[in-house]
């Protein structure tokens, strides 16, 4: 699943560690989820679009089966 996580971070300004706080997850966490693996649970999903005020649809692209 393709996401919009690195792009959006680094339009606000923050830096993946502050991202990860933010969110009580670890850094690693971010990372493997900018880089494409590893997929959030929906909880975290909810999590990282509350954050970014935004719709799960506008951070998280779904591209069918892979």
């Amino acid at each position: 699943m393709k996401n919009r996580l690195r792009e959006l971070r680094k339009e606000r300004g923050i830096n993946q560690e502050e991202l990860a706080e933010a969110l009580e997850v670890t850094r690693q966490t971010i990372g493997s989820l900018e880089n494409g693996r590893y997929d959030p649970s929906i909880n975290l999903a909810f999590k990282i679009a509350k954050y970014f005020n935004m719709q799960i649809e506008d951070i998280f692209i779904y591209e069918g089966e892979e």
